[in-house]
């Protein structure tokens, strides 16, 4: 049998997860199961068998996302959350350890926090605030996909009676408060089509989009802080588009432009920002998503529990969406964000086992 039919088998397999295994094996055996977006059937099948071994929980399935509940009749309830899904291989399957750290697809991004959640659901069946664990499908896609705004829109009642959450998202085992929200708009330049042949009696829409470009590069993006933490915007060309044809001047020349903006604007002020700047073009906004506040007033005792002087997090992050429940939440978990989506990502051995400890400690501690 060759390598790729060898690979196909293993695929296919279902797997069997040990949630009293340490947490390295247990990151590396959860690698080992392909989960691109879309195909997250046979880790959520592996998930959903172990939690419904725990006797202290309750367990259930929505699509490929998995939630177990302990229901101890406590005064506080906390969610923990991280997404089983991947983005697509790049030669770095199947998992190997070397050096202190689990390489792989997704160790970083974000099974080693996966692993540190499945860990505490088996391990601390009396915590001192009753604890809804979340294991979602499809985060790394289109946001009308993701698990966590399915079950928010299918089944609230199993998040909105939470008093905080900690999303396992890679932030080198330490502290990320709020999100940045998200822009994306195209900016359309408009000419005239011709035939190339006779150019000069068109307008070409792609050569009039350089001042577009010039402005995007001499714009300088503000830095907001909030509760102490400083959100560094942006503003980017992602894409520039023109063009049907070889033969023929574009009329018309889109320029697509990503923005982060800080948690303190609203989505009509970004759009607003944007509008601002290119007040003589077109500009058609495709996407827009709020990010999410530090909270850090209502998250103190988490943070000092988790001995890590809070951060920024210049990105976005499904905070938001707790944000959105009126649910404070803050990002914690093993691995480099930097390393995210890389072929050669890792997760160190020491990040792993510092966020079990101090995540343990923290359920462990009256509220």
């Amino acid at each position: 049998m060759d390598a790729v039919r060898i690979r196909a088998e293993v695929g296919r397999r279902k797997v069997p997860l040990d949630l009293t295994s340490d947490v390295v094996a247990l990151t590396r055996a959860l690698v080992d199961i392909p989960s691109e977006s879309g195909q997250e059937g046979r880790i959520a099948d592996a998930v959903e068998a172990a939690l419904r071994a725990l006797p202290h929980l309750t367990v259930e399935r929505i699509g490929n996302s998995v939630l177990a509940r302990t229901h101890l009749g406590r005064s506080q309830r906390a969610v923990l959350a991280g997404h089983l899904d991947t983005v697509p291989a790049a030669g770095n399957l199947p998992s190997r350890l070397h050096d202190d750290r689990v390489h792989g697809l997704g160790a970083c991004d974000m099974k080693g926090g996966v692993a540190v959640a499945l860990r505490l659901a088996a391990t601390v069946t009396v915590p001192t605030r009753d604890l809804t664990y979340v294991f979602y499908e499809c985060e790394e896609v289109e946001g009308d996909r993701n698990g966590l705004h399915r079950i928010a829109a299918e089944r609230p009642d199993l998040l909105e009676d939470a008093d905080l959450a900690v999303l396992m998202e890679p932030s080198d085992a330490g502290v990320e408060a709020g999100c940045q929200g998200v822009l994306t708009a195209d900016i359309v330049v408009r000419g005239a089509r011709a035939h190339t042949a006779r150019s000069w009696m068109g307008v070409n829409a792609a050569h009039l989009a350089a001042p577009v470009l010039q402005r995007l590069h001499d714009h300088t993006p503000e830095r907001v802080v909030i509760d102490g933490l400083e959100y560094r915007e942006g503003l980017s060309a992602v894409a520039v588009r023109a063009g049907v044809a070889g033969n023929v001047v574009p009329d018309e020349c889109v320029i697509t432009v990503n923005s982060r903006f800080a948690p303190s604007r609203s989505p009509q002020e970004a759009e607003e920002c944007v509008r601002r700047l290119f007040p003589e073009y077109e500009v058609r906004v495709t996407e827009v998503v709020p990010g999410a506040l530090p909270g850090l007033d209502r998250l103190a005792g988490l943070v000092s529990a988790l001995g890590a002087a809070p951060r920024p997090k210049l990105g976005w992050t499904d905070v938001a969406r707790f944000a959105a429940l009126g649910t404070p939440a803050l990002n914690f978990g093993p691995g480099d964000p930097a390393l995210a989506h890389t072929a050669g990502e890792y997760v160190p051995v020491e990040h792993l086992r510092t966020c079990e400890e101090r995540l343990r400690t923290w359920l462990l501690q009256a509220p």
